[in-house]
């Protein structure tokens, strides 16, 4: 694992929010379905020989639409169930258990999605109460796929900072989720608030696995607070996209007993 850097550039964040249009043909293949307001994505996933379907909905904001650092995650966790013992994963998920999992900022639930399918896990995906209807929508589209593999989607509202929200889904996972999670300094607070309930005490460790594309010198603030509560380590680094100087970078936060 490599330490944590803590970079200073400036990064441009209107050119790294989504992903680039072309993407990667083995990773993503989008279908037009005659709608301007909706996408629906088919996101085919090696390891199983089947295909996810996500919709997206642009005109609703950037909850529902599906940003670069998911595509890392569902290709590690594809990767994985191909070759575990190459994977930066390995650690992480080597387990005889059927794993619980819980995603933080779903949004489009591409990841919580791909996790239940690769590993047959138990995975509740979350967000904001307005996202949760589309979040339902792609998690029972793929419902068939999930059962065949033998795995659970659960859809739940999780307001990060919230302790009752917190609460209702419990802390009995064994890895917690999540992709381009840090983007609005407003919400650096309490996401970590969240971090800190869900990771540290208890008699286990347990670990937040994050992608990120970083944007904005002030994401660094966060990665300050959270190294002073958690150990944060990085596990993973996608090469840079053409015209870009930085690539998605996957974190593991380890909380403290």
């Amino acid at each position: 694992m490599a330490t944590l850097e803590d970079d200073e550039a400036d990064i441009d964040p209107v050119k790294m929010i989504l992903p680039d249009e072309e993407g990667e043909p083995e990773k993503l293949t989008t279908v037009g379905d005659g709608a301007a307001s909706q996408q629906v994505e088919q996101h085919y996933i090696r390891s199983i020989e089947s295909t996810v379907v996500i919709r997206q909905l642009p005109s609703e904001g950037l909850s529902f639409q599906l940003w670069p650092a998911a595509t890392t995650l569902v290709t590690l966790l594809d990767n994985y169930l191909r070759h575990p013992s190459k994977s930066p994963l390995s650690a992480t998920l080597s387990t005889d258990r059927k794993l619980k999992i819980l995603e933080l900022g779903s949004g489009t639930g591409l990841v919580g999605i791909a996790a239940a399918v690769t590993l047959g896990a138990n995975v509740t995906v979350t967000d904001l109460p307005h996202v949760i209807p589309n979040l339902k929508f792609n998690a029972d589209a793929n419902a068939d796929v999930v059962t065949k593999r033998g795995g659970t989607v659960d859809v739940a509202p999780l307001r990060w900072g919230e302790d009752d929200d917190v609460e209702v889904i419990g802390r009995e996972f064994d890895l917690v989720l999540g992709s381009d999670v840090v983007y609005h300094d407003h919400l650096f607070e309490p996401l970590i608030k969240t971090l800190r309930l869900l990771l540290n005490g208890g008699t286990k460790k347990r670990v937040f696995v994050m992608a990120h594309l970083r944007r904005w010198k002030k994401d660094s603030v966060f990665f300050k607070k959270a190294k002073k509560l958690f150990d944060v380590e990085i596990l993973h680094t996608d090469p840079p996209k053409e015209g870009s100087r930085i690539g998605v970078v996957v974190y593991v936060f380890i909380g403290k007993i």
